[in-house]
């Protein structure tokens, strides 16, 4: 587990909100959620409907899944490249899911566009967990390939090698995750469909099964294939936790208390992750000890406000950074994942707390629905331009935003402009290495973020700072719901 430097700052944010246009002081939720959502049609692979609303981006990946003699069309490319990581795409459908979950009424017509996003994951895991008995699917396209190119997805001629876990080459980490994502989304689609739904729901449950039967990481299994790009550094245990969480809340089976009881995963943490899981499996079953006032998932909930006390700026226990701007820091790469992920912890558990009118304490410090609320709410804010640089982080909202993210579809030209392939090597001279802003713009895309000390430099070749991933957009459209629905401030 990594840790922040353990400092807090108790005048965050108050430096440079006065002299904020009153625009950029009240963000406008809506067009950033609906953005949001957007952002997910431009990470597709496969074959786009006719309903693709970003048409500089067109089929591609078609023969995915041929190598093991199995169609694997479809999910998501995870960030600028052009891979399927499942671990991290799964992730990413049971966050929207979640999302979609607590914050429904809140989504509005976006509900739909939420749906339509998890769906276009659902499909393909499917695929990946039932083609081939005894085997999951878990990526295509070898990453230190694709990683020496720059092309656009539809060019793609590097090899699209399949990667998948069994028996003998086990992976409780990518398979619990993968378990947590066809659960949560299996009630997502329970009332508008319930045939889907209880697909999911089945699939679901043999996933985890497998994941709890064969232990083991998939990191191990897999190697050089998905380390060090996304190595489960935390181990699988969270993802046996979280897998087993989101089981149980889709159930009611207590089969999966017992299970995720006998883990015994009593780590503490101060991070949130498609990598580190624990924290978000603590605030998802202490929903039962508030809502339900269940006892028997109190320390769950104890876990969760450890969490928060850890996080919150001026708790006496608090291990997290945050920048002079007011910006949580986390880690120096995609710091934004943590921002997101983190954030959607904040308001659901305030949520939670205010529905019951719960209050607890961090040492002297007393901490209500609102301390996680307004804490959130400044997260969100910066993101959208309430910070030192006026900057909007999310490309396509508001005025001033990222315009060189390091993206290789947004960062090319477009099939309709320039027909002609772009070969492995074709890409990088003409457009990675230019200075000018992207030829397509990623509407909704969240970038890596700002740097500890508030700066971005708008460089395509500083992936860790300007490369936006489906796991940083999907920890946010919860947050941007409840604000966007939310009267309060």
């Amino acid at each position: 587990m990594i840790k922040g430097a353990s400092f807090c700052l108790l005048f965050f944010l108050s430096s440079f909100v006065i002299g904020l246009d009153t625009a950029q002081a009240n963000p406008n939720y809506r067009d950033a959620l609906a953005k949001s959502l957007l952002f997910f049609q431009g990470q597709r692979s496969g074959r786009l409907p006719k309903t693709q609303q970003i048409t500089w981006r067109s089929n591609s990946g078609l023969s995915d899944g041929v190598l093991a003699h199995v169609d694997l069309i479809g999910g998501y490319y995870d960030a600028g490249d052009n891979v399927k990581f499942n671990f991290p795409m799964a992730f990413t459908t049971t966050m929207l899911s979640w999302g979609a979950l607590e914050y429904g009424k809140k989504l509005g017509p976006q509900l739909q566009e939420t749906r339509a996003a998890i769906r276009w994951a659902t499909d393909y895991f499917i695929k990946c967990a039932t083609v081939t008995p005894g085997k999951l699917y878990v990526g295509v396209g070898d990453p230190n390939v694709d990683h020496k190119c720059w092309e656009r997805p539809e060019d793609m001629n590097t090899v699209r090698s399949v990667y998948s876990v069994s028996p003998s080459n086990p992976g409780s980490d990518v398979a619990g995750e993968t378990a947590a994502a066809l659960a949560a989304a299996s009630m997502v689609f329970r009332k508008v469909d319930p045939k889907y739904s209880r697909l999911l729901l089945k699939t679901a449950k043999n996933v985890m099964q497998f994941a709890m039967q064969y232990r083991g990481s998939y990191s191990d299994s897999l190697g050089s294939a998905v380390c060090p790009f996304y190595c489960s550094y935390s181990g699988y245990k969270d993802e046996l936790l979280w897998g087993a969480a989101w089981l149980l809340r889709a159930t009611n089976d207590v089969s999966y208390f017992n299970f995720l009881k006998s883990l015994g995963a009593d780590d503490g943490t101060d991070i949130f992750s498609w990598d580190n899981k624990y924290a978000g499996a603590r605030v998802l079953l202490s929903r039962r000890a508030l809502l339900n006032n269940d006892k028997n998932f109190d320390s769950f909930k104890q876990q969760a406000e450890d969490f928060m006390c850890r996080i919150l700026p001026n708790s006496p226990y608090t291990s997290t950074q945050y920048t002079q701007g007011g910006l949580m820091y986390k880690l120096p790469e995609s710091n934004l994942q943590y921002v997101t992920s983190i954030t959607f912890l904040l308001t659901t558990y305030s949520k939670y707390m205010s529905v019951t009118k719960h209050t607890f304490n961090c040492g002297s410090l007393l901490v209500t629905s609102s301390s996680l609320r307004n804490l959130a709410k400044k997260q969100v804010d910066y993101i959208l331009g309430v910070n030192p640089l006026k900057m909007s982080y999310m490309v396509g909202y508001g005025a001033y935003f990222p315009k060189r993210i390091h993206h290789r579809g947004s960062s090319l030209p477009s099939m309709a402009s320039h027909p002609q392939a772009i070969g492995c090597d074709g890409g990088f001279q003409p457009f990675y290495y230019s200075s000018n802003p992207n030829p397509n713009t990623l509407t909704g895309a969240i970038v890596g973020g700002p740097n500890q000390n508030d700066g971005f430099p708008d460089d395509r070749t500083d992936y860790s700072h300007s490369e936006p991933a489906t796991y940083i957009n999907a920890a946010i459209v919860g947050p941007l719901a409840y604000f966007s629905g939310s009267s309060t401030t």
